[in-house]
């Protein structure tokens, strides 16, 4: 298996502008994303270049890598890249108004395995499937109970 593209959305009642900037802001992804934590290496806030430090648990191993924003259009889409470790990822994030008062988000995530993460593959897609579903349901009661 190569390539893993892992593509989760969701409609969130809340508006667009206030769901974009709280995904968007990589401070907030501990209080979304489940067994992730953040450290910021450039200034904030976030822009094109920013680089931010990432320890996640997945599939029972601690993966560390360094997230460079590549894209933003402030409301409309994130795509944030690392090309270091095993497991080489971009994730994109993308929010489309739905009315005043929903939105439509998509969470992608593709990456080209290697190594372990290469024999990993065929287990990675389901799980990072089931992962992003589940944050952003968390996502959603933040943002749709605040």
């Amino acid at each position: 298996m190569g390539v893993v593209d892992v593509v989760s959305e969701l409609t969130i009642d809340a508006p667009a502008e206030g769901v974009a900037a709280f995904a968007a802001d990589p401070s907030n992804v501990s209080y979304w994303y489940k067994n992730i934590s953040v450290e910021w290496l450039t200034p904030k806030p976030v822009q094109v270049g920013s680089k931010v430090a990432f320890v996640a648990r997945f599939l029972g191993r601690t993966l560390r890598y360094t997230y460079e924003i590549v894209e933003f259009v402030a409301g409309e889409r994130l795509v944030m890249r690392t090309a270091e470790g095993p497991f080489p990822m971009e994730t994109t994030y993308t929010w489309t108004p739905v009315g005043d008062h929903r939105t439509h988000m998509t969470l992608r995530n593709r990456g080209d395995p290697a190594g372990f993460s290469k024999l990993m593959a065929p287990f990675m897609a389901p799980a990072m499937r089931r992962a992003n579903r589940n944050d952003l349901t968390k996502l959603a009661t933040i943002l749709e109970t605040s």
